[in-house]
């Protein structure tokens, strides 16, 4: 990748005309700041990208994945906890796939244009703060005895803006508190001087995205490497 803010404007740019390898890099860009992990090493296929954490050393990242390239990466893996994430159907992905690899939880890939809104009211009960630490928008949302109802995070890396780690706890759910979450993030994009949002959402969080207006571009399979397990069914 070249630089932050000129990638960052391009890909908001390409978003608007549909191209998913566009939109997976702006992705990357925001992801990276705001999990602290390094910068991407650019790939023939992608990229890769180092996380660091124990149960997710590194990623490798193929927005538009082939069988040549993914058999390649999965005959050089020996390194238990390397990712793969391949923006394609789960079902056109396994059977290029061997022993020990296993399927996460499937993501979809997300972009919302964004446009000035009325700040999000609170719910009763609840507390909305926000802060923003190494350019990383945070925003958590508690009730009013202080306990943890939900959060959600956002990086603005130029032109495009990535929400990360959205949740709401289980006994607060339906209650508007992932809306107030979104808004408040899309807001503070916009602020930044972001035009575009993206995220990879979960199959849960897909239906509250596109209540808000977000459309989906690509389904992304997440795989991991644990050869200590057996291989996922169909891998």
């Amino acid at each position: 990748m070249g630089n932050v803010t000129e990638n960052a404007a391009a890909g908001a740019a390409d978003t608007a005309t549909g191209s998913v390898a566009a939109t997976v890099e702006a992705w990357i860009e925001g992801w990276i700041v705001s999990r602290g992990a390094a910068r991407p090493a650019a790939e023939p296929w992608g990229w890769t990208v180092d996380v660091g954490q124990v149960r997710q050393v590194s990623r490798h990242v193929l927005p538009e994945p082939d069988e040549t390239s993914v058999r390649k990466i999965v005959a050089a893996t020996t390194a238990p906890h390397t990712w793969l994430k391949l923006f394609a159907d789960e079902a056109t992905v396994l059977p290029w796939l061997g022993p020990g690899w296993h399927l996460d939880e499937p993501g979809y890939l997300m972009t919302l244009p964004l446009a000035p809104a009325p700040d999000p009211a609170v719910p009763a009960g609840y507390t909305l703060t926000s802060w923003t630490t190494g350019g990383v928008l945070r925003v958590l949302v508690r009730t009013g005895a202080g306990h943890f109802a939900a959060r959600g995070q956002l990086a603005p890396t130029g032109a495009t803006a990535v929400a990360d780690q959205i949740e709401t706890a289980p006994e607060h759910r339906r209650r508007g508190l992932g809306s107030l979450v979104m808004r408040t993030l899309q807001n503070g994009a916009l602020a930044a001087g972001a035009e575009t949002a993206v995220l990879v959402g979960t199959p849960d969080g897909r239906a509250l995205y596109g209540s808000l207006g977000w459309t989906t571009r690509s389904p992304m399979a997440s795989l991991y490497f644990d050869p200590s397990r057996p291989a996922s069914s169909g891998a």
